[in-house]
């Protein structure tokens, strides 16, 4: 059984760290309940605890009212899984930015993902007003000012430290000859570290647009992380595809789906055989596992990549050395 852990126990930073010391990580996706009961938030998240390396803890996904994701990120830091608060430009000015960036510091809440927000209008209040006083570039900005020049961009003093690990939004693209990763640089220089993209689910996509994004030089410690769906029905399957922008699925998944005895297992076991094929990707840091309506995959997935990882490993240690011609043929 899930239980709360003692408010003492810090694993703040641990998604940086792991990516930094060249893990394959594994990140997740809960939307905070509309509700003030922490209880109700800590159902979702709490299976994932052990098992994935960040939970990224939505900021009004959908353009619709939810817990916030700061108060929602230090829950979930509290009771011992390693945030990552989206952080949206649409609903706050620059002064709200400010403080809001000020209070997760306090908070020790590390991993941040700028995003620019869905349109209210989308949501189910469509006539509220929109901000955007900032764009996601100097949202990025701010937060690498204060922390790296203990200041407000105006130029005020901030004291204390914060110790952000800025993440941005990015979908993967089957780049035509002259595509280039304009918007993706502009990120990185305005301070992005990391990157969660949308739905991909195409190795053959996902491995020309990783050498393209090589061939324009991304820098090397810049974290890509592919997002994935276990897909629950072939229905979902296609409907994510048509509604959902930027998402990459290929035809071929969803028929397996529509074959399937068991399309939930099927969804589950086409996720890890994914994942599997995505550690050979060079400049593919993890995945970042998205499950609308499918929530209880999410653990199903991590813990079966994590069992044939283990299998992998098992086996290599048992079998007959390499030749050094062998391994020096690996590293070419």
């Amino acid at each position: 059984m899930n239980k709360p852990v003692s408010p003492s126990t810090s694993i703040s930073g641990s998604f940086e760290r792991a990516l930094r010391a060249g893990q394959f990580v594994t990140t997740a996706e809960v939307t905070p309940p509309v509700s003030t009961d922490r209880a109700e938030l800590l159902a979702k998240a709490l299976p994932m605890r052990g098992l994935a390396d960040g939970v990224n803890v939505t900021d009004g996904a959908g353009a619709r009212a939810h817990m916030s994701s700061i108060a929602a990120a230090y829950i979930l830091q509290e009771n011992g899984i390693e945030p990552i608060m989206q952080f949206t430009c649409r609903d706050r000015n620059r002064i709200a930015i400010q403080n809001d960036l000020l209070g997760a510091a306090a908070l020790d809440l590390r991993n941040l993902l700028v995003l620019r927000g869905d349109d209210p209008k989308q949501g189910d209040q469509p006539d509220a007003k929109p901000v955007f006083d900032l764009e996601t570039k100097t949202l990025l900005q701010t937060a690498v000012s204060i922390r790296d020049k203990g200041e407000l961009p105006h130029g005020r003093k901030v004291t204390g430290k914060a110790n952000y690990f800025l993440g941005c939004a990015e979908a993967p693209t089957d780049p035509k000859p002259d595509w280039q990763p304009t918007g993706l640089k502009t990120k990185i220089e305005a301070g992005a570290q990391f990157a969660q993209t949308q739905f991909c689910m195409d190795i053959g996509v996902v491995r020309r647009y990783m050498q393209r994004l090589h061939e324009a030089g991304i820098p090397d410690d810049f974290y890509f992380i592919i997002g994935i769906a276990p897909m629950k029905t072939a229905k979902s399957g296609r409907w994510m595809k048509k509604n959902l922008f930027g998402t990459i699925i290929p035809d071929e998944m969803i028929d397996r789906m529509e074959k399937a005895e068991d399309p939930l297992k099927e969804g589950q076991k086409i996720c890890i055989e994914y994942m599997q094929q995505l550690c050979e990707v060079p400049g593919v840091a993890g995945v970042h596992i998205m499950a609308p309506n499918n929530d209880e995959s999410i653990p199903e997935v991590i813990s079966g990549f994590g069992r044939h990882q283990r299998a992998v490993r098992g086996s290599s240690s048992n079998a007959a050395p390499k030749s050094e011609a062998g391994s020096l043929s690996h590293l070419a």
